[in-house]
């Protein structure tokens, strides 16, 4: 049977990274995204929902996102579902929580205090990749993972 785990979220960090790191020192950034959807119903009114998404990321991406992101800053995730489960200790009852695993991060919108919303006072701006000088609109920045690297001839 085939099987596909994928999920792409575009949103805005709802509170500040928690950054950890295991016995072993690998480092795991607890993040919160919420996913805003906008929509216009039947009667003309427009309606707004918003998902809250909890997203754990791993290695040297984690230590990126906690060094650079904050509390509404805006991000890409690409990642796959994870669904924990457990025993509640007060109830006994069994609990399950969907959450996402990332495996790629980009931090969106520009440095902090340089004229765009959503960035920290003072906090230290994230990293630039190297860019054509062509490119109009801002463009998303990657952050490297863990992963195997990128060749130099990719275009983007």
């Amino acid at each position: 049977m085939a099987s596909f785990n994928k999920v792409i979220l575009m949103g805005n960090l709802t509170r500040d990274p928690e950054l950890r790191y295991t016995p072993k020192g690998m480092a795991i950034a607890k993040i919160g995204v919420a996913v805003n959807r906008v929509w216009t119903n039947e009667a003309g009114e427009k309606k707004e929902e918003v998902t809250f998404v909890d997203v754990d990321v791993f290695g040297r991406t984690a230590e990126n996102v906690g060094q650079y992101m904050r509390k509404g800053r805006p991000i890409l995730i690409e990642g796959r579902l994870r669904l924990d489960q457990w025993d509640d200790k007060q109830t006994g009852a069994k609990r399950s929580k969907l959450g996402v695993v990332a495996e790629t991060v980009q931090f969106l919108g520009g440095a902090p205090g340089a004229g765009e919303g959503g960035g920290a006072p003072g906090a230290p701006a994230a990293p630039r990749a190297a860019r054509p000088a062509a490119a109009s609109a801002p463009a998303a920045e990657p952050v490297e993972g863990d992963g195997p690297p990128e060749s130099d001839d990719v275009p983007f």
